[in-house]
């Protein structure tokens, strides 16, 4: 049985998503069933027989496809969803917030600017553009009373709703982060470790299941063990530099750790160095790749916080009843094993109607990029791929300086020179960056 919601009705919101033919606007599109004072009036997406298809899917049927902001007015106004192709299709008046999801740098922009420019609030999914252009796009709402905000279901949202409770409960948090999107799997019968569908041998893994006397040791060796396996992401690095701008946080390192962690290990993991742990001091974000054998429940990309453990005796009743407390038990992770995508997404915007109060992103962190070998010039950067990555560049999380391209910012460019292996690529190193999107990227300096 469904139970009521207990949160204030404010009467119907109406949404418009864009990028709605993916797998975030199908799981949002189909939440909204349950949530009927929130009403999809607008979806858009080029790929407009693509989005049919979904909502024929999905057991939609009342939408009209539009090309002008009167038709899409017209369909609004008679309860159905306009389907558009456009920006320049969308009517503004029919809409109460934004759902940004297309994952694309200058559309997105262009997108939450517009709706800015209409009074229209911004629930942001584009993590992408989040990090390329979200300070500017997030002051801009501040100074007309509009909110902006990052997506709830997607990991960012749900670390920043997590560290919202932890931070009201008055807990010391030392380290914050989400595990990478796709468990480890390790099968003692086979001695293998699958990933996504790809599987690999590990010969002797079983020895490693324990952390033993010296976690860094431990984990390197686990990391030798899985190098075939692609464990680092663009989108990880995405996603923590978006928490990393709204916490004041950065990354201990600019790869990040990416420890092979079981969960009940995270709070020995991220102790100090000097405490045994892979830490170098307080206040960092950073990722794990989730171990788990076959038959345990997965961490399901989902969110943590390591806190100090500052009354002993109150940890170790809270261990005692199965919670992670550090095995000197000064500090203890409390964890979300959880994201669900647009599943959770009406919260924000819930939330933005409601105007409640967020964390503005600050320009404190950028994701940046770093050759990984000799770049030619004359070399296209296209993001590509599930992760959204560009071939030949890592990305790194590093502080703001100026000239230096957020990773995201160099999207659809060309170098104009040679770039060594190793070199952080700067904007006036390539050809070709959106005029809008640098525009909102250089505006951050005067946030």
């Amino acid at each position: 049985m469904k139970i009521a919601s207990p949160r204030r009705r404010t009467g119907e919101i109406r949404a418009a998503l864009t990028g709605a033919n993916g797998g975030f606007g199908r799981t949002f599109l189909a939440q909204l069933r349950s949530t009927p004072d929130i009403r999809a009036t607008a979806l858009i997406d080029p790929d407009i027989d693509g989005t049919v298809a979904m909502l024929a899917d999905l057991g939609i049927t009342e939408f009209e496809t539009a090309d002008t902001p009167s038709g899409a007015h017209a369909a609004a106004a008679s309860d159905k969803t306009a389907l558009l192709s456009s920006l320049e299709a969308i009517d503004w008046d029919s809409i109460d917030v934004l759902v940004e999801a297309t994952g694309n740098v200058p559309a997105g922009a262009a997108y939450s600017e517009a709706a800015l420019d209409h009074g229209t609030h911004v629930v942001m999914i584009s993590k992408e553009v989040d990090t390329a252009v979200g300070v500017a796009l997030a002051a801009r709402a501040a100074e007309t009373g509009l909110s902006y905000l990052p997506g709830d279901g997607d990991q960012p949202a749900n670390l920043l709703r997590l560290l919202d409770w932890v931070s009201a409960v008055g807990l010391d948090i030392v380290a914050v982060g989400k595990s990478s999107e796709y468990d480890l799997v390790f099968d003692p019968e086979s001695s293998t470790v699958t990933q996504n569908g790809e599987c690999v041998p590990v010969a002797d893994f079983a020895a490693l299941l324990a952390l033993g006397d010296d976690v860094p040791a431990t984990l390197e060796r686990r990391a030798q063990s899985l190098s075939a396996l692609k464990r680092r992401a663009a989108a990880d690095a995405c996603e923590m530099t978006v928490v990393s701008q709204r916490v004041g946080m950065p990354a201990d390192v600019p790869e990040m750790h990416y420890p092979v962690a079981r969960p009940s290990e995270l709070a020995d993991i991220y102790s100090t160095r000097e405490d045994g742990g892979i830490r170098s001091h307080d206040g960092i974000v950073d990722v794990f790749s989730a171990l788990r054998l076959p038959d345990e429940a997965s961490f399901a990309g989902g969110v943590f916080a390591i806190v100090r453990a500052e009354d002993p005796a109150t940890w170790d009743t809270l261990r005692g009843k199965g919670h992670v407390v550090s095995r000197s038990g000064t500090l203890a992770a409390i964890y979300w094993p959880y994201h669900l995508m647009g599943v959770e997404t009406p919260l924000s915007i819930y939330a933005a109607v409601d105007g409640t109060p967020s964390r503005n992103p600050r320009p404190t962190t950028m994701m940046a990029a770093r050759a990984q070998r000799r770049m030619a010039a004359g070399t296209d950067l296209i993001v590509a791929g599930h992760h959204h990555e560009i071939a030949g560049v890592d990305p790194v999380m590093i502080t703001p300086a100026e000239g230096t391209a957020a990773y995201y910012v160099l999207s659809g460019t060309t170098l104009r020179r040679d770039i060594a292996e190793g070199e952080i690529i700067a904007v006036d190193d390539v050809d070709g960056i959106d005029g809008r999107v640098l525009g909102l990227n250089q505006a951050v300096q005067d946030v």
